[in-house]
């Protein structure tokens, strides 16, 4: 069996932040600029607080089954729930989507890649 990749979005609204928070975010948000997302296994986190308080989580996993997209959503949403909840940060909105790469239709350039190939 193949293993599969999966990449895992939870989006988010920062909720009922303290000034101190909101500076804090505000003065680490270079570290967390959209420029730098990544889908990464421990999770990249993207914000613009200056704009509004939306945050994104992005994640990668790995599973064998089609059925692993499951496991690996919920625990993308768990690690972002406690990351928030460790650093005291309100939020609501969570929502998480997921999408398995092995069945992600190929771009165009992939698909002459693969006739040049013979894949």
């Amino acid at each position: 069996m193949s293993t599969r990749t999966f990449r895992i979005t939870v989006r988010g609204v920062f909720d009922a932040l303290t000034d101190t928070q909101h500076a804090a975010l505000l003065a680490d948000a270079a570290e967390h600029d959209v420029l730098r997302a990544a889908f990464t296994p421990e999770g990249t986190l993207t914000y613009d607080i200056a704009a509004r308080p939306a945050f994104t989580f992005r994640f990668s996993a790995t599973g064998e089954k089609e059925e692993d997209i499951l496991e690996a959503t919920e625990r993308a949403e768990e690690t972002a729930k406690a990351w928030l909840t460790e650093r005291g940060y309100g939020f609501k909105h969570l929502r998480a989507t997921a999408e398995d790469l092995s069945q992600a239709p190929l771009g165009k350039r992939q698909r002459r890649a693969a006739r040049t190939t013979g894949r």
